[in-house]
């Protein structure tokens, strides 16, 4: 078995463009590309695990996800750096019902622990809303990271963080985990 990272992407890897669909709108955050290769470094998969609700409520098509998707390969791959695979929620429960997916269910990140052989205790979770820690939690990951890019600056200041932890961006997350 091994360890995983597991990114939210939107806020994390990619500025925060609401409801992003359209691959031209996609730019990565600042020491994305350099946090992904250390992780990689470190012998860990790269996994990114997206809520995408505008599917749900006709926003957009999943086409439109894996056209964002192709443009974050490309995007990370002109800085030599790449995710190893996305999963994504279509769903909302107001338009499609409950499911196990959606974060802060665990359901994309178990189904990426069972398809890759991730172990948990060995994983962790970097996100910019609770709900990404909820999903990280609820999946056993070892730990959790409240980023403050994207969401996670409002998070901060307007929900309870207590016992959570809280980084800047993900190269301080992946530079507190692999320490």
């Amino acid at each position: 078995m091994r360890g995983a990272a597991f990114l939210d992407r939107d806020g994390v890897i990619n500025a925060e463009v609401h409801y992003l669909h359209e691959p031209e709108k996609t730019i990565l955050l600042p020491g994305v590309a350099a946090a992904i290769r250390e992780i990689h470094l470190h012998g860990y998969l790269v996994i990114v695990v997206t809520n995408q609700a505008g599917v749900a409520k006709g926003y957009y098509g999943e086409s439109d996800i894996h056209a964002v998707h192709r443009r974050l390969r490309e995007l990370l791959a002109a800085e030599g750096a790449a995710v190893d695979a996305f999963y994504f929620c279509p769903h909302h429960p107001d338009h499609t019902g409950p499911c196990c997916c959606r974060k802060p269910a665990p359901g994309m990140l178990l189904r990426a622990m069972a398809d890759y052989n991730i172990d948990p205790a060995l994983s962790f979770m970097v996100g910019d809303r609770l709900s990404d820690i909820g999903a990280g939690r609820a999946a056993g990951c070892r730990a959790s990271y409240l980023v403050t890019t994207g969401y996670g600056a409002r998070t901060v200041a307007e929900e309870d963080v207590s016992g959570v932890r809280v980084v800047p961006d993900l190269a301080a997350a992946v530079r507190d985990f692999f320490g």
